[in-house]
């Protein structure tokens, strides 16, 4: 087979392999990366290989029943650094509610916080409340209604809440936390796996990979 050699070679991408090869390597790669460069590359060599085989839903009823539920953040090509030692996302679920040529979508980020010192004792949930329209094939045309932030039943309410807001903002990818003026392109669909490329002003080319809630387990050892 031909093969693509990325990095040292450590990485190398058999561009032969079947999207149903690069699915199982991307799964695996995700939870095990360490933010090499080479896995980087790997990644979108698979995100490559998925989307030039795949063939896009037809029907509006068929695209609905297949992206509706609940979809978990695999990983993001936004994603810009750390996130704040005083900040720790535990889930990040898209929530997809469609109807016809419109529905709703929840971003919802489960986050712990150390407003003093080195303990968590402040933590909760983020929303990120969306509409959106779809105009052409499966594009989603994304308005942003509003955010949410509510602490869990037990928590500690934090003092400065803008802070804890800022905080959030630089852990969760930007065109998650704020998608107004962009649409979601679904170009990778299947029962478990979705991934979207963003499009618009400022997150122009972002992919974005979900696995479907709960239809895997995966092992980060």
């Amino acid at each position: 087979n031909r093969r693509e050699t990325e990095g040292d070679g450590e990485s190398s991408i058999d561009v032969d392999m079947t999207a149903a090869e690069a699915k199982t390597a991307l799964i695996e790669l995700i939870p095990r990366m360490t933010g090499q460069a080479e896995e980087y590359r790997a990644v979108e060599s698979y995100v490559n290989i998925l989307e030039e085989n795949y063939s896009p839903v037809q029907t509006i009823d068929f695209l609905n029943l297949a992206v509706s539920g609940e979809w978990q953040l695999l990983f993001s090509t936004n994603l810009m650094g750390r996130a704040n030692k005083r900040m720790r996302l535990t889930e990040l679920i898209q929530e997809i509610d469609a109807s016809g040529f419109r529905g709703n979508i929840t971003n919802s980020a489960e986050w712990m916080y150390a407003e003093e010192g080195e303990t968590f004792d402040a933590y909760g949930k983020f929303s990120v409340q969306c509409s959106y329209t779809i105009n052409q094939g499966a594009r989603m045309v994304v308005d942003l209604d509003g955010h949410e932030l509510r602490p869990t039943s037990g928590s500690k309410f934090p003092e400065d809440v803008p802070k804890l807001v800022g905080y959030l903002n630089r852990a969760i990818p930007k065109e998650i936390f704020d998608p107004s003026g962009h649409a979601m392109d679904t170009t990778y669909l299947d029962a478990d796996l979705r991934i979207v490329r963003m499009t618009g002003p400022t997150h122009e080319g972002v992919r974005d990979i979900f696995m479907r809630k709960g239809s895997l387990e995966i092992n980060p050892n």
